[in-house]
């Protein structure tokens, strides 16, 4: 099964965080460029003493522990979010449980 996971995380080409059992770290923001067997080819990059390098890594299926992805981020701080009553009419849903309001009380 995970096997699969890895193989369709490839083929979107998305950032992923990968733990790795035996080393006990974690590559993170890697995407998988290839599954070849048991060899699943990664690539990431780290920040040391103010240069990104660029790692090209070759691990063992069994070897990885956990696969995470980023669902979405939002940004911190002051900043105006849009909400969907900016969307155009025509692209918004319509309420499937329209509030009516009693002007009578």
């Amino acid at each position: 099964m995970l096997h699969r996971k890895i193989y369709q995380l490839c083929c979107e080409g998305r950032e992923v965080w990968i733990f790795l059992r035996d080393q006990q770290r974690w590559l993170e923001r890697a995407t998988i460029l290839d599954i070849e067997g048991d060899l699943v080819t990664v690539r990431y990059e780290t920040d040391e003493d103010d240069e990104i390098c660029s790692w090209e890594e070759m691990v063992r299926l069994e070897s990885i522990g956990s696969v995470m992805q980023r669902l979405a981020t939002v940004p911190r701080g002051e900043v105006d979010l849009l909400v969907s009553d900016d969307c155009p009419e025509t692209e918004q849903i319509p309420d499937p449980h329209p509030r009516e309001f009693n002007s009578d009380s």
